[in-house]
Parts: C-alpha cells; sequence; structure tokens
C-alpha cells in the first residue's frame, strides 16, 4: 500500500489548529526543524522523503497523540482507527477506576462520612 504523506499533512495542521499550536512549538517538542514540520505539512509541494519512525513518533507525541498515531495514518488508518488502542485503554482504564472505587467503599467504615 502507497504511504499517504496527504493524510499525514492533514492530521498534523488539523491537530495544530485544534491545539491553538504553532509549527515552532512543536518543533521544539518533537525536537525537529521546523523545516521538516513544513514539508511534513505540505506534501503535494515537497517530494515525500523516506522517514524514520522516531520521526513520527515524536511529532505524535509532541501533538499529545499516541506515539504510532501518525505511522498508522502513514499506512492508511484513519484517525479514527488509529484511536482505536486509545480507546480501548481509556474503557480499561474507567473500569479498574470504577472497581477500586467499589474496594474502597466496601473498605469504608459504616457511618463514615466521605470528605
Amino acid at each position: 500500500m502507497a504511504k499517504d504523506w496527504t493524510a499525514v499533512a492533514t492530521a498534523i495542521n488539523t491537530r495544530l489548529a485544534e491545539l491553538d499550536m504553532t509549527q515552532r512549538v512543536l518543533a521544539e517538542r518533537a525536537a525537529v526543524s521546523t523545516a521538516t514540520l513544513r514539508q511534513l505539512q505540505a506534501p503535494e509541494t515537497y517530494e515525500p522523503k523516506k522517514r524514520s519512525p522516531r520521526l513520527l513518533a515524536a511529532i505524535s507525541e509532541g501533538l499529545n497523540w499516541p506515539k504510532d498515531r501518525l505511522a498508522r495514518i502513514l499506512e492508511g488508518d484513519t484517525p479514527a482507527e488509529a484511536d482505536t488502542d486509545l480507546r480501548n485503554e481509556v474503557a480499561a482504564l474507567r473500569r479498574e477506576v470504577a472497581e477500586l472505587r467499589d474496594r474502597v467503599d466496601e473498605m469504608a467504615p459504616r457511618g463514615a462520612s466521605a470528605k
């Protein structure tokens, strides 16, 4: 399957707008050059180069995403598909927190008021 650099560009640009983040801030957070980001954000202008998985992971994390999100989008996953693992993990954590609350409630002495 061909790499979808346009989808990666769209995802980066959309996320920057959502976070009201500048290219410079993302470059600093991801420890990449603004020139590299500019190339990724405009694949129709710059011929896509082979990029290391670490680069896409750093940018993903700089955008507060799971580190594999841009790599998955590049390989053809939609943003929703790229988030499936994250949603499953959040759901599991919510179940665990609810279970822990129930255990704490069982351990609390009867008649004690919650603070």
